[in-house]
């Protein structure tokens, strides 16, 4: 209804679950008189979403160590095209390991996960958590299938897997390392990426868009 009057933006953004998305979304209200329509999908989901005419615009991570993958990137290079789109610089992150408080396992990477055969909380399919987790497994020679098992659980947000890890039902997962502070869990490094916002060229001069590039 205050959309209406013409004081208001609405922007639905389809994006990477991230713990910065929300308060960027508060800011935006509360500042930037714009309305964000947010809805959590994984990376390639939400590229998808904007290549399909379902979002405004849609949020991404890239990292930074494994750019060149080929196969992060024909991921990418089917769904962003150079002139057609745009990035918007959002955040910088850092992902690793996730593990009880003390890290009673002793758990340094990916390859111990594997050889202890822990319960292992995975990301859904098509998120780029679980590109990134496949991508750090390979320069050991470790299947992706390894990390499954009788205790895998597979969880839809970072927050969903600090969640398994702090409540016992995982020893271990892959996310950001803001979902570990907030639940008290130990964090293991493994990767820094770049979080980006992306829209179609001729959207960035949009009043809707202008107004998130204000509030980021």
């Amino acid at each position: 209804a205050e959309a209406l009057d013409g004081d208001q933006q609405v922007l639905t953004v389809f994006a990477s679950h991230d713990l910065a998305l929300p308060l960027l979304r508060e800011r935006a209200r509360d500042h930037h008189q714009l309305h964000i329509d947010l809805r959590f999908a994984g990376s390639m989901d939400a590229l998808r979403a904007l290549a399909e005419g379902r979002c405004g615009v849609a949020g991404f991570h890239v990292p930074g160590t494994l750019r060149g993958e080929p196969a992060l990137a024909r991921g990418l290079k089917a769904l962003l095209k150079p002139g057609r789109h745009k990035l918007l610089g959002c955040t910088r992150r850092t992902q690793g390991l996730m593990v009880a408080a003390g890290n009673p396992l002793a758990l340094h990477d990916l390859p111990d996960v594997v050889r202890l055969g822990v319960r292992f909380a995975h990301r859904q399919a098509g998120s780029g958590t679980r590109l990134l987790t496949d991508l750090l497994l390979r320069p050991h020679g470790l299947d992706p299938a390894q990390l499954e098992g009788p205790g895998t659980v597979v969880e839809d947000s970072h927050l969903a897997v600090a969640t398994a890890v702090a409540s016992g039902e995982a020893d271990a997962g892959v996310g950001i390392e803001a979902a570990a502070r907030q639940f008290g869990l130990d964090f293991i490094p493994l990767v820094e990426e770049d979080y980006f916002l992306v829209c179609l060229s001729d959207a960035l001069e949009q009043p809707a868009v202008q107004a998130l590039r204000r509030a980021l």
